[in-house]
């Protein structure tokens, strides 16, 4: 019998969890998710959190920085894997929290969260090096399916968190609500975008540098907030020196929260926290001093960080 609790403490110690846990921890997050819609409806309090990206002792900080759970309620947005060096102990941290207390953490997906991109960018091999088969990467891919699309924190008048942005095909919440979320990421269409798009300052859409999405502007998220009667987009997916980033008369922010991203940015890291008026609190953090000493020897190929 799987025992939650100590689980939880061998995962931040970073102690071996034997395959047959990993398996079990996934499929009872599967059943929670199966649940959960594709824009999943969170109450507030809650603090929103941006990309993890495999540095588990910054996730260990995060928490320490916005409350233990489950004395806070969390909304992650996605990206748990991949470049860090502890992308298997981040995820299933975050995936036996969800399983321990499945209201108090919500969990939607990222690009990374994807079969093809994990292959490329670290979390497969890790997979491979920690337990010398794809088992349990294969595990977590099954996870990922589940994940929802996005949420909506509060009310009328409340905040849409996804993980990129918006999409050319998608002018309300109520379209993601019928999109098919349970496969790999495409290569294309609204679900590709919603996950890989970005803000910038441009008069309409256009082509993304990253391949995948679009870049979007003032004009389309203003368009987006007063349609679907919401105060603010939240996402995360880009590096933030500063930890956020508000824009667009502060209708729209960036949310990042790995610090010192790739262990060598040099960045600061943020998450928000909305109470229960939707007022905004944004606590910063930076890398824990663990995270430096604790990097392999190994050294990643010099295109692992792109």
């Amino acid at each position: 019998m799987l025992n939650l609790d100590q689980t939880i403490e061998n995962i931040k110690e970073c102690k071996h969890i034997p395959e047959e846990d990993v398996e079990e921890i996934c499929k009872k997050v599967i059943e929670l998710l199966i649940e959960e819609a594709n824009i999943q409806h969170v109450d507030t309090p809650v603090t929103v959190c941006g990309d993890i990206h495999g540095q588990l002792h910054d996730l260990l900080t995060l928490f320490k920085t916005g409350g233990e759970c489950p004395g806070t309620r969390y909304l992650f947005l996605g990206d748990f894997v991949d470049r860090g060096f502890y992308s298997f102990e981040s995820l299933l941290l975050l995936l036996a929290l969800k399983v321990r207390y499945p209201d108090r953490i919500v969990l939607i997906r990222g690009n990374h969260e994807s079969r093809q991109i994990t292959t490329v960018y670290g979390f497969y091999d890790e997979c491979i090096r920690k337990y010398g088969s794809v088992n349990v990467w294969r595990y977590c891919c099954d996870v990922f399916d589940y994940l929802s699309l996005g949420a909506v924190v509060g009310g009328p008048g409340g905040v849409f968190c996804i993980h990129g942005g918006l999409s050319p095909d998608i002018d309300s919440v109520d379209q993601i609500r019928f999109l098919d979320r349970k496969q790999e990421v495409p290569h294309e269409g609204g679900m590709c975008d919603l996950l890989w798009s970005d803000p910038e300052d441009v008069p309409g859409w256009a082509i993304s540098p990253r391949g995948a999405g679009f870049l979007f502007g003032e004009n389309e998220v203003r368009r987006f907030v007063h349609k679907n009667n919401i105060s603010l987009i939240a996402r995360a997916h880009q590096l933030v020196m500063e930890g956020y980033r508000e824009m667009f008369d502060s209708t729209l922010v960036t949310v990042w929260s790995a610090p010192n991203y790739c262990y060598r940015c040099g960045n600061i890291a943020s998450v928000l926290s909305l109470d229960d008026s939707l007022a905004r609190d944004y606590k910063v953090f930076e890398a824990s001093t663990h995270s430096a000493t604790t990097i392999p020897s190994k050294n990643p190929p010099a295109d692992y960080f792109i």
